[in-house]
Order: structure tokens, then C-alpha cells, then sequence
């Protein structure tokens, strides 16, 4: 999985980096899960992967490239502050999304 920054641009007002790539998934098929789409670009601008947001990941019909949208924010409250709730539950691994929704069940029962 090769990665390539289109364009970085800095986002003062929303304490924020909005990025623009492309990755090149030959080796593995399909397209990568968002996951290792986070943790790619969190080590190529040697950010925290806890505050990196994939927004939009797409291939290109008959190819092996995707081009997406990532946010790396400053710091997880302004994230939380900013990014809609279905950016943020898409961004999870499945075990932490299973175990909210377990806790809201509980509460909801409550």
C-alpha cells in the first residue's frame, strides 16, 4: 500500500490539518479498511492515529488507487467538538463500537 499526499492544508480556526491523499492498493485487492488507512497516514506525518479521522475514501472504478479526505486534529476534544458522531463510530475499531453500544443498551434499560 503506497501512500501520496496530495495536499496538506492547515485549518487554524478548527485547530486542524485537512489532507488529501491517494494510496495505490495493488497488493491488496480491494479497498484498505479506514483503519489502515488511519494508521498509514498517522505514520507518514507522524501524527497520533487517535486523532487522525478518515472523512472520505473512494477507489476509482478499474483501479487500484483510492483517493480520500483525512482531518488530524490537535488534540481528541477539539475532534469531538468538530467531527460529526458518524465520522467519529466509522473511525473506531469494531471492539470499541461494540462496547459503546453495549453501555448505551444498559443505560437505556436503566
Amino acid at each position: 500500500m503506497k501512500l501520496k499526499i496530495l495536499s496538506e492544508k492547515e485549518n487554524p480556526l478548527l485547530k486542524r490539518k485537512e489532507i488529501r491523499f491517494q494510496i495505490e492498493h495493488a497488493q491488496t485487492g480491494g479497498t484498505p479498511p479506514r483503519l489502515e488507512v488511519r494508521k498509514a497516514v498517522a505514520e507518514a506525518l507522524k501524527a497520533n492515529p487517535d486523532l487522525v479521522y478518515v472523512k472520505k475514501l473512494e477507489t476509482k472504478t478499474g483501479t487500484q488507487i483510492a483517493v480520500g479526505a483525512v482531518n488530524i486534529y490537535e488534540s481528541l476534544e477539539q475532534a469531538k467538538l468538530v467531527e460529526p458522531e458518524y465520522v467519529i463510530k466509522r473511525n473506531m475499531p469494531p471492539e470499541k463500537t461494540e462496547e459503546k453500544a453495549e453501555k448505551k443498551e444498559e443505560e437505556k434499560k436503566e
